[in-house]
């Protein structure tokens, strides 16, 4: 039953973090999608961007620039010596078994360094206070962060489906050999999707740091998610990431307001029946 203003508060709550997880969840549909990459160190980048976040923003614009330049750079020559490494694993049974030491080595590290309480990470200047929302206080950040998010989202999609890059992207996808027969290197478009995911999953968690502040865990809790999300909405697909990234935003958000021990099992109903609606398809393609 409708709530009124504590459901629409939820909502926009589900909203922001849909499209949170929709930032990681992109770039990992892409490694899988495109690529041809099972990238399970996602989460570990976006675990590394918002410790980065809590070590340099201090709630200033220089510091939130700092730590997304640093998230940039670092996630972009991680994600390049991920690609390259992956290049002699080519089984995709045998990346995620790698990819994951990489993640459980860097969460170590990472827990070390910074320890395993839980964080909480301030906003920039100006983005601290709170609007009203039919007289309630929501924070100013979140809002902006769904403009963010938005417009990341609207930028990927055209860069996949409204560029050139975009178009040798899905070229890799459907068809390596024929393009390298035009000159273009699968192996070198590979690399670069794996290396801008990355990136774009540190980025992630420098942007979320103030919404999911960085605390051990929160690595697993991204990445399942986005395996939810990218199964669902199918590999390669932005738009059908997009879409199921929305769904679990807002039954994460929904389920954690009024059902807090429900909420961690309800995506894998999204994904089971996605699966099951996919079965249902193919059996009827093939009938």
């Amino acid at each position: 039953m409708w709530n009124g203003v504590g459901d629409l508060i939820v909502a926009i709550d589900g909203v922001a973090y849909g499209l949170l997880l929709y930032t990681v969840a992109a770039g990992l549909s892409l490694c899988l999608g495109v690529a041809g990459v099972m990238q399970l160190s996602h989460g570990t980048a976006y675990l590394a961007g918002a410790y980065a976040a809590w070590a340099l923003m201090h709630g200033t614009w220089v510091g939130l620039l700092t730590a997304l330049a640093a998230a940039i750079v670092g996630g972009a020559a991680a994600g390049t010596g991920l690609a390259l490494l992956l290049e002699a694993v080519p089984r995709h049974l045998d990346q995620a078994l790698a990819t994951i030491g990489v993640a459980l080595v860097g969460a170590y590290v990472l827990t070390e360094v910074w320890g395993a309480e839980p964080l909480s990470v301030d906003p920039p200047a100006g983005l601290g206070g709170s609007v009203d929302i039919a007289g309630r206080p929501y924070p100013v950040y979140r809002m902006v962060f769904i403009v963010i998010g938005a417009g990341l989202a609207a930028g990927l999609w055209l860069v996949v489906h409204r560029t050139r890059a975009g178009a040798v992207m899905r070229a890799v996808a459907a068809d390596p050999a024929m393009v390298a027969a035009l000159g273009i290197p699968p192996r070198r478009m590979r690399a670069a999707v794996v290396a801008v995911a990355t990136a774009a999953a540190a980025a992630a968690g420098v942007l979320g740091a103030p919404v999911v502040g960085p605390s051990p865990g929160i690595d697993h809790t991204v990445l399942l998610l986005s395996l939810v999300i990218v199964v669902a909405g199918g590999a390669g697909s932005t738009r059908g990431a997009l879409v199921a990234a929305m769904v679990v935003g807002q039954i994460q958000t929904t389920a954690v307001a009024g059902w807090p021990t429900a909420a961690p099992y309800l995506p894998y109903a999204v994904l089971a029946l996605a699966l099951l609606g996919r079965f249902g398809i193919n059996r009827r393609r093939s009938a």
